[in-house]
């Protein structure tokens, strides 16, 4: 009986409600229930704490389109700490990684409490509005999907703990992504993205795991060049006060010249190897303008090497003493965009890359922007560089690979037939009268690289070394019989000393 009571009380209170609620609209002024409305608002507010929001982009569109480092970092430590509770998180799993990374998916939330303070992750994702600035004439391709949204983290907190967020909670965050990083360091190879002038908003560079097996011990080079490289390389890294103290940019240049196939692509991997740096490949053809560049310059990060591979393919670089005027050169740098793009810039007016942009890039004052990083350039014709890209400054070692020596055919048939491999081994007298007779060509000056003789043995994968030797020496008997019109020295290498 009491319980019947109880819910006829609480059927006459819903009735009394909803006539006083329709008393209100049909007696009170719309004005007057506004009023109202307000008032219980700020009563409900008085009785909740004030909260505090501090707003994190993914990139710092309004100024260069850097990447925002407190942005990975905490999405890096979310992904550790927070999400175990999460209704939702956004898995990935990098190639050649054990273990899936946990991030916040869009429109999500997770709380985090760290000594007793409370704070609330939102992840928020908004489609850009291109305004009156935005370029009609993008003929730099647009990327779909998730490249038009603009990224943030939502950080909300008591406002009575905004000290503690700032001075403390924030700097626990960087500090366990950091040392997360240093934990499982992994090595990134990044690659810069196609963008139309003006399109600020999204990262520059994109990203894959860097896991290059090639090392100094695999180097086809001279074993004296190649100490002396890697000597120098250990030496820059070590030199952060001596670089200040002469008042320069810790950074190191080098141009890596030669035919194809002698290696460059590979000592560009063992560098970022023995150094263990980030490698950064800029595509020059995708860069539309020299303020795009910089801006590609400055959102790289210490621990690194930028990378133009076969400048002299990519810009019209040449000597400008050699080039007619200045409309030839216009029209070269036109003639490295597809049609539709030259028409375009051309249409427009807009500023194209040129070599001005790319020796600021080198040494101008943004190249100080980040430090510890060192440039290589690879051109397998240096004679159409300009000799101020080459000045030292920007050029600081000029490395030469040339075709086969005696000395790399050692390490080759070591890396890829075993010979020489253990030094404990009886002597094969096949396998070393073969190995005496190639080393011979060579010295007689046998051009052969060492990519073709990587792909003789790769030939003859599981037929043996003497199998191997015995094709490879053919191969420079007829080479020796048709010799090639041109000749290169192969391991020259020039230095230019640091003041």
């Amino acid at each position: 009986m009491e319980m019947i009571l109880d819910w006829r009380s609480v059927g006459s209170l819903i009735a009394t409600v909803m006539v006083f609620r329709t008393a209100m609209r049909d007696f009170i002024p719309p004005e007057a229930e506004q009023w109202l409305r307000r008032l219980l608002a700020r009563l409900a507010a008085a009785f909740r704490a004030p909260t505090a929001t501090i707003l994190i982009d993914e990139a710092d569109g309004a100024s260069s389109g850097a990447t925002n480092d407190l942005y990975d970092a905490a999405q890096l430590y979310l992904g550790s700490r927070c999400l175990a509770a999460a209704p939702a998180v956004r898995l990935y799993k990098p190639r050649q990684s054990e273990r899936a990374v946990a991030s916040l998916p869009d429109s999500h939330t997770a709380d985090d409490t760290f000594q007793g303070v409370r704070v609330k992750w939102t992840s928020t994702a908004r489609p850009i509005e291109r305004g009156a600035g935005h370029n009609p004439y993008n003929v730099f391709g647009s990327r779909g999907g998730a490249g038009g949204d603009h990224r943030s983290l939502e950080l909300q907190f008591l406002r009575q703990h905004r000290d503690f967020v700032h001075d403390t909670y924030i700097p626990h965050v960087i500090a366990e992504a950091t040392r997360m990083r240093l934990k499982s360091r992994e090595r990134r190879l990044y690659t810069n993205r196609a963008a139309a002038p003006g399109d600020d908003h999204h990262r520059l560079w994109t990203s894959h795991t860097f896991s290059h097996p090639s090392t100094f011990d695999t180097l086809a080079v001279d074993p004296a060049l190649r100490e002396e490289i890697r000597a120098d390389l250990l030496r820059f890294a070590a030199r952060r006060e001596h670089y200040a103290r002469v008042g320069r940019a810790w950074k190191r240049g080098y141009l890596l010249h030669g035919p194809p196939g002698t290696g460059k692509t590979s000592l560009v991997a063992a560098i970022a190897n023995v150094l263990e740096f980030d490698v950064y490949d800029l595509e020059l053809t995708t860069v539309p303008t020299n303020s795009h560049l910089r801006r590609l310059l400055v959102s790289t990060t210490p621990k690194s090497v930028v990378v133009v591979e076969d400048i002299d393919c990519s810009l019209d670089l040449s000597d400008r003493k050699k080039n007619s005027g200045g409309a030839d050169e216009d029209n070269a740098q036109l003639a490295m965009l597809s049609p539709a793009a030259a028409a375009a810039m051309a249409a427009i007016g807009r500023e194209s890359i040129s070599l001005s942009g790319v020796l600021n890039f080198v040494d101008g004052l943004w190249s100080s922007c980040v430090g510890e990083r060192l440039m290589i350039f690879t051109t397998n014709h240096p004679e159409r560089l300009d000799p101020a890209l080459l000045r030292p400054g920007r050029m600081d070692r000029k490395i030469e690979l040339g075709y086969c020596t005696p000395a790399a055919l050692r390490v080759l048939a070591k890396n890829y037939i075993g010979v020489g491999e253990d030094p404990m081994d009886e002597p094969d007298a096949v396998v070393d009268g073969l190995m005496a007779e190639a080393e011979g060509l060579l010295a007689a000056d046998v051009r052969i690289t060492p990519a073709d003789i990587g792909e003789v043995f790769m030939g003859c994968d599981g037929a043996g070394a003497s199998a191997a030797l015995r094709r490879l020496v053919g191969e420079l008997r007829g080479r020796r019989d048709t010799p090639a019109a041109d000749t290169v020295q192969p391991g020259a290498l020039t230095e230019e000393k640091m003041e």
